[in-house]
């Protein structure tokens, strides 16, 4: 492969789209992927693709502001400045103004997703997405159908999975402790993320927002789908701020393996908390455990006028270049990885969807974590509504081959066909 380009266009420039995604394609653009193929077992490729070069060639926000930050930043990374557009649908005008454009990186609030996904498809363009890739069953399919038909790349952004201690339980631990009956996965963000960081919060939750992560962890050790859930959510801290949204939520997904695994998040923990958040999970089976905490790996550290810290030097560090440069690594990064050596497989390879889905975390594997999303959203809120009403929280939904159902006591008194909502009428 000799002089391949990928032009890459950043939508989003926050918490993570600034921050992780810009220093990651920084790196690409100075010094190509080739270096980072073996950390995700991926270095046979590592020949193929030498020569290829990576261009950001755009950034967009919603501001011109943020838009013109984020461009300078990166220039200072690499000497190069991407355009800046800004907007309402900055997507529009990249796509129009770049028809040669490659990947569409899409880090805009989680309920903003869909929209630039399926522009930039139907644009000729892959995509490379944070999770969750969407918030509903419905778009979900058809941002898979859209990729299909334009034979492009949906790769989502579900860094746990690259987690070293979680490749250790897929690929060890999960044998030894046998069949699988049930575990906790918890994912507890700061209060500064609902009360300052970002302005959505009340268009989302904390499941929606970190629960994919974990969902899909489990689905990537197993692959085994769900059947049920149930979901509880409580409004408490936040509405003191005037923020009408979840403090927290609760869903306990039941899978086809027989295992139910509990996902406990929020994202209302104090900011004395010693660590960024506090993560992790555990599994029983039926011939040990698993325990895994994300949040304290043993590195800790205090000092006069400050209390004492956590970090996860495993997410994204920086390992510092004989010139001061810093090289930006870690599972953080390892997720794009994986997906733009998908795009290059099959752009410069004409290698096909079916081919390549091995290599990085699919839409089609997206797809269950969407379906869960929507349907523990319906379930918490009227198990919210109901709970208010000290009736209890007995909705659950219902998953199979004739799709996904909601099931609710509470509508018993209008007829048996009211207590059976249908929300989806495809198999999952």
């Amino acid at each position: 492969m000799k002089d391949g380009k990928i032009k890459i266009a950043l939508v989003g420039a926050g918490m993570f789209g600034g921050d992780v995604h810009a220093r990651a394609y920084a790196d690409l653009q100075r010094f190509g992927i080739a270096g980072q193929l073996a950390r995700v077992g991926l270095d046979k490729y590592a020949r193929d693709l030498a020569d290829v070069s990576f261009d950001l060639v755009a950034v967009a926000t919603r501001s011109e502001k943020s838009a013109r930050k984020a461009a300078a930043a990166f220039k200072k990374l690499t000497g190069f400045e991407p355009k800046a557009f800004w907007g309402d649908e900055p997507w529009a005008d990249i796509l129009r103004e770049i028809p040669d454009l490659d990947v569409m990186a899409v880090a805009t609030p989680d309920h903003l997703h869909t929209q630039p996904i399926l522009a930039a498809l139907d644009g000729g363009a892959h995509v490379l997405t944070e999770k969750p890739m969407c918030l509903s069953i419905q778009e979900a399919d058809e941002i898979i159908d859209r990729a299909r038909a334009k034979n492009r790349v949906v790769a989502v952004d579900m860094h746990k999975r690259y987690d070293p201690d979680h490749l250790r339980i897929r690929d060890d631990i999960q044998n030894r402790i046998g069949t699988p009956l049930y575990g906790t996965a918890y994912l507890e963000e700061p209060l500064e993320v609902s009360t300052s960081t970002f302005k959505w919060v009340e268009s989302s939750d904390p499941f929606s927002y970190v629960g994919p992560h974990w969902t899909d962890l489990i689905y990537s050790y197993y692959r085994s789908k769900p059947v049920s859930l149930t979901a509880v959510g409580q409004k408490k801290r936040l509405v003191r701020d005037g923020i009408n949204a979840f403090d927290a939520v609760q869903v306990r997904v039941d899978f086809e393996n027989g295992m139910s695994i509990n996902f406990h998040n929020n994202w209302i923990t104090p900011s004395e908390f010693e660590g960024p958040v506090n993560q992790g999970h555990e599994i029983v089976g039926a011939d040990g455990k698993v325990e895994s905490d994300q949040q304290y790996r043993g590195f800790r550290w205090w000092n006069a006028g400050d209390a004492s810290r956590t970090s996860n030097n495993h997410f994204t560090r920086d390992v510092t270049r004989p010139d001061g440069t810093k090289g930006y690594i870690g599972y953080g990064v390892d997720s794009l990885t994986v997906g733009l050596v998908a795009i290059c497989r099959v752009k410069f390879f004409n290698e096909t969807l079916d081919a390549v889905a091995e290599i990085y975390p699919t839409a089609e594997d997206a797809r269950i974590t969407c379906a869960i999303v929507d349907a523990a959203a319906r379930v918490r809120d009227l198990n919210f509504k109901y709970m208010q009403q000290g009736k209890g929280a007995t909705v659950t939904a219902r998953f199979g081959d004739d799709g996904i159902t909601i099931i609710d006591p509470n509508r018993a008194a209008e007829g048996p066909e009211k207590v059976f909502e249908k929300i989806y009428n495809r198999p999952l």
